[in-house]
């Protein structure tokens, strides 16, 4: 799945990728699987073997965390544990800048719950600190297999931040204008709600109206 973000952010959005696992032979893997579909692209005509040629320049390796320091925003992609996923969003939120964006590709495990590693040691979720901290991480499940999948849809946590409607949206028109593919392209409702100011829980009404308990 992980390669499979790391070709379509590289093709599609044409942006800087750098793809890390702690298993070497998984990256050897991947990078030998992005090679695979890149040819098969040019073979039938999909591609012009420039394209994919530069596609496959964007595509880099991190050898370790510390290497994406300056991400703007990380994905991960591990298998379905929330121990692991909780494991792997704790070591990007101390490592990663302060304003990187943590999603997370999960299909079934609460977001909110993935969200809480990211809270530091010692600060309370409930305080503007561990809401931020939170507030970080959001959830973008993309369908597989990614690269012929026509799916991605963004989700936040429970926590009230400053990521609401607007960040969707923005997301969403980040994608469409990468791409240029009508399936990205976001919704006149969500378009007006966010022009209306109603962003969700941090403006207390969206999809729905949220009241201080």
């Amino acid at each position: 799945m992980g390669t499979g973000i790391a070709l379509v952010s590289a093709l599609k959005a044409k942006v800087p990728v750098l793809l890390h696992d702690k298993s070497k032979d998984q990256v050897s893997k991947g990078l030998a699987l992005v090679d695979k579909l890149l040819a098969k692209d040019v073979t039938k005509g999909r591609l012009q073997s420039a394209e994919a040629q530069e596609a496959r320049e964007r595509v880099r390796v991190a050898d370790t965390l510390e290497d994406m320091r300056d991400v703007d925003m990380v994905v991960e992609a591990v298998s379905e544990n929330l121990d692991l996923k909780r494991a792997v969003f704790r070591s990007f939120a101390e490592t990663l800048k302060p304003d990187a964006i943590l999603a997370t590709n999960t299909s079934s495990i609460s977001i909110t719950k993935i969200a809480a590693a990211a809270i530091p040691d010692g600060v309370s979720a409930a305080s503007e600190e561990g809401k931020a901290a939170a507030g970080r991480v959001v959830g973008l499940h993309f369908f597989n297999p990614v690269p012929v999948m026509y799916s991605c849809y963004v989700s936040s946590t429970d926590y009230q931040v400053s990521i609401g409607l607007d960040t969707c949206l923005a997301i969403q028109k980040t994608l469409y204008t990468g791409t240029a593919d009508s399936k990205y392209r976001p919704s006149v409702l969500l378009e007006r709600m966010v022009d209306a100011q109603w962003l969700g829980r941090k403006s207390g009404r969206g999809f729905y109206e949220y009241k201080d308990d």
